[in-house]
């Protein structure tokens, strides 16, 4: 029931770039704009309640706290606005709220990448059950990786968004994009994988590995913004056009039939 046609065009394809020939940068960019004084406050906001001294990790998973208590999931389709504008709208889709936790990165000197996936449209029925024919055949994500430090290591290691807790989340239930609850916010509470390559322990079996959902493996991109440029957005500029005045407001904290 999924559907082509608000989908973009797209050629031949590139040959996926590996991990190891991806190296992500700090640098900024049209959508990781860190520089940005909104942005720039708020990684100074961050370094103040890690306090000096404190590993990588942890400050991010203190920005992400805080984007995911202020920033208002919604269901907005243009990936490629600048992490500046979401912080300033006060809300944003999960790539977008991705895109602004890889600025507050990025501007405390960690590198970051992306893994581009195309996940089943399939996916998404839950939250939109009354318009399961409108929904993409797929939706291209842009997954982030942050190298960071190892505890009692000396060598960095690029680590996923979905591991980013690692350790640190309390368990529960496996994320099954039902309800409220966003992949941007889940990622906090419980593992999630897009490669079957992490053992999900508490959260029970495979439940956390979404790799079935997976049609297609894009590679890596040294950022979002290279992702989007050579394969486009989920859909074409028109449908992106008519749909974001809705979308872009549509709140993502509650069922789409209540919405």
């Amino acid at each position: 029931m999924t559907s082509r046609l608000l989908m973009p065009w797209r050629g031949a394809k590139v040959r996926p770039e590996t991990a190891a020939g991806v190296g992500g940068s700090t640098r900024a960019t049209a959508i990781l704009d860190w520089e940005q004084p909104l942005v720039a406050a708020l990684v100074e906001r961050v370094r103040r309640e890690v306090g000096p001294g404190a590993e990588a990790r942890a400050a991010l998973q203190v920005a992400h706290g805080i984007i995911a208590r202020e920033v208002r999931p919604v269901y907005s389709v243009e990936d490629r606005h600048p992490a500046s504008r979401t912080l300033r709208l006060g809300r944003g889709s999960c790539s977008q709220r991705m895109a602004l936790l890889e600025s507050v990165a990025r501007a405390m000197g960690v590198r970051t990448r992306v893994r581009g996936l195309l996940v089943d449209g399939v996916f998404w029925y839950p939250r939109f059950p009354q318009l399961k024919p409108l929904v993409p055949e797929h939706v291209l994500l842009a997954w982030p990786e942050f190298l960071l430090e190892q505890e009692q290591e000396q060598e960095r290691e690029w680590v996923p968004v979905g591991e980013l807790f690692d350790g640190v989340a309390g368990g529960g239930e496996a994320f099954s994009n039902r309800g409220g609850e966003t992949l941007f916010d889940a990622v906090a509470r419980v593992g999630v994988d897009w490669s079957g390559s992490v053992s999900c322990g508490a959260q029970g079996g495979t439940a956390c590995d979404l790799s079935a959902q997976v049609l297609l493996d894009l590679g890596y991109f040294d950022s979002r913004d290279e992702l989007f440029e050579q394969h486009g957005q989920t859909l074409c500029r028109p449908a992106r056009l008519l749909a974001e005045p809705v979308l872009g407001r549509w709140s993502a904290g509650a069922r789409a039939t209540t919405a």
